[in-house]
């Protein structure tokens, strides 16, 4: 599941009061869908999730293996690390799990928020997150 800015400004102006849990959902039909997710969590890793879920974004559709490795350099990883985790297939269970649940709770959107129960389909603003965030830290009297 994809987050963009509005979630890293919201998780900066809720630093002690959200939380964020995200579940990789590749697609069937995309090529190199599962590859990218594994990239995520290799970069994940090495401290680098986000700024790989940036490239992973802004250079679709180009995520095949080699564009993958490329990338990792690009941003300082510890390129040997990176490839060894993405060719051992060392995250292939936890995304084939993350996608088991989605098929489980009938998920066919990405991304797809939910907030304390509350599902959210699609890219959202900031103040669309931040009245349901606000309304659902009032109901817990936070």
């Amino acid at each position: 599941m994809a987050a963009g800015p509005t979630v890293k400004e919201l998780l900066q102006a809720y630093p002690d009061q959200i939380r964020l849990v995200i579940k990789n959902y590749p697609y069937k039909y995309r090529d190199f869908s599962k590859i990218a997710a594994e990239a995520s969590l290799a970069a994940r890793d090495q401290g680098k999730y986000w700024e790989m879920h940036d490239i992973l974004i802004t250079r679709s559709p180009k995520l095949d293996r080699a564009s993958l490795i490329a990338y990792a350099g690009e941003l300082g990883l510890d390129v040997k690390k990176f490839t060894e985790a993405l060719d051992s297939g060392r995250h292939a269970k936890a995304i084939e799990d993350d996608l088991q649940l989605a098929e489980a709770m009938d998920l066919y959107n990405t991304p797809t928020f939910y907030i304390n129960g509350r599902q959210v389909i699609g890219e959202r603003p900031y103040a669309y997150f931040k009245r349901i965030i606000d309304e659902e830290l009032q109901k817990a009297g936070r």
